[in-house]
């Protein structure tokens, strides 16, 4: 199994919640759209720690090739597009067999 997981920062100007709200809607729609994906999770931070981002994507997929379908898919493609526009940074780690 392979593990995809992805740190948000929302950017600062914007309003934090209305964000989440919209990037929760959007990526845990790709779980019904992208047949490669076994399953999506979304949570916003309520750590509040300095070093905590502000929202996790946690993905599993069954091989590395199926996450590589997922990072181009189009429907994946129209949810980065707008994490691109609204996030001011971004980590991610991948791992598994």
């Amino acid at each position: 199994m392979i593990t995809h997981i992805v740190f948000l920062n929302i950017k600062p100007e914007l309003n934090k919640l209305e964000i989440l709200a919209e990037l929760k809607s959007r990526l845990l729609a790709l779980n019904s759209s992208i047949p490669t994906l076994n399953h999506l999770e979304f949570g916003a931070d309520f750590n509040k720690s300095p070093l905590a981002f502000d929202a996790a994507l946690y993905s599993t997929f069954n091989t590395k090739a199926d996450l590589e379908g997922y990072q181009v898919h189009p429907e994946h493609e129209k949810v980065k597009a707008y994490i691109d526009k609204v996030c001011s940074q971004r980590a991610v780690v991948d791992y598994g067999e």
